[in-house]
């Protein structure tokens, strides 16, 4: 079985539910112009009001691109190549775990703040009994070592995709879930939201509303 297959029929619940909420929050319009670091299309098709997005990621996405409404930049996110509040809202979603350690963080979250004026910043919280990357509970708990040594064979991501060595390993050392302290500090002018599933905290988002924005031609 595929394993994007995998996250794309868990995630999408949650997904469409997550962009009813930035749709609430940011009423965004077709003159509202978004910096998406590490995203796709898919999100922004379920947006009625078609914004104006710029799709950031270390490599272009084949069939992304849609002139007029959807550009295309390849950067990293840590080294933004925009001026400052350049954009109305910077989005991020289940990323900021991916980028590394600690540094590597801070230099994206002080990025995404200084681009734009909105921000909406989710993701997983590391006390959330479930790792979603690794679809496996309570792993993520276990010293790292240990999870480098256990991946390929007692996670569910694991057995679906069957990864040589060198990639468990780099799957473990690339995901640094965050602590809400942890995030909090990340993003000190956001509001920093709950997303909730069985009781439990699944998500953090990072969110700083803009300011009422100017009517653009």
């Amino acid at each position: 079985m595929d394993i994007h297959r995998v996250y794309r029929a868990l995630g999408t619940g949650f997904r469409r539910r997550r962009m009813r909420r930035f749709e609430r929050v940011f009423r965004p319009t077709p003159k509202t112009r978004i910096l998406d670091v590490g995203g796709t299309r898919f999100p922004w098709e379920l947006v009625e009001s078609r914004p104006r997005v710029t799709l950031l990621n270390l490599a272009p996405a084949p069939g992304d691109a849609a002139p007029g409404r959807f550009t295309q930049v390849t950067a990293s996110g840590t080294r933004l190549p925009h001026l400052d509040a350049s954009f109305d809202i910077a989005y991020c979603n289940s990323v900021i775990e991916h980028v590394g350690a600690h540094d590597a963080q801070a230099a994206l979250a002080a990025q995404l703040r200084r681009v734009a004026r909105g921000l909406w910043v989710q993701t997983p919280a590391r006390g959330f009994f479930f790792e979603p990357h690794l679809l496996t509970p309570f792993f993520h708990y276990l010293p790292r070592g240990w999870q480098r040594r256990l991946v390929r064979n007692f996670t569910v991501w694991g057995w679906l995709a069957r990864p040589d060595p060198q990639r468990a390993k780099q799957i473990v050392d690339e995901i640094r879930l965050l602590t809400y302290r942890e995030f909090a500090a990340l993003f000190p002018d956001c509001e920093i939201q709950r997303e909730r599933f069985l009781g439990w905290t699944k998500s953090y988002v990072a969110v700083r509303c803009a300011p009422a924005q100017e009517d653009r031609t």
